[in-house]
């Protein structure tokens, strides 16, 4: 594995994101849980778009995380930090406009 110089923290950026998506995804569940409770949260619908918000945020704060991580760990070199931001980046936008929540 790659990088290291934050101690690979950035991956937990990239949990809470992916632990956000649930929340966004299950928001209107009314399936239960093991205790009988439902896993949905039921909140309401500005609430989700802000919780969407904070995804988008999340998913481009941990793509900087990764690329920074890899130049300063001596990984990539300038050019393709930038490059290979750039892609993450754009990858980033279309994951958030493909998004069907």
């Amino acid at each position: 594995m790659s990088g290291g110089h934050f101690d690979y923290n950035q991956y937990k950026i990239d949990q809470i994101a992916c632990d956000i998506e649930q929340l966004i995804i299950y928001n209107d569940s009314t399936k239960k849980d093991e205790f009988g409770n439902d896993i949905g949260n039921h909140f309401l619908p500005k609430t989700i778009e802000r919780l969407k918000e904070a995804l988008h945020t999340l998913r481009l704060a941990y793509a900087y995380a990764h690329r920074i991580d890899w130049l300063v760990s001596g990984d990539d070199n300038e050019d393709n930090f930038h490059k290979r931001l750039e892609h993450d980046l754009e990858r980033v936008k279309e994951e958030n406009e493909d998004d069907e929540f």
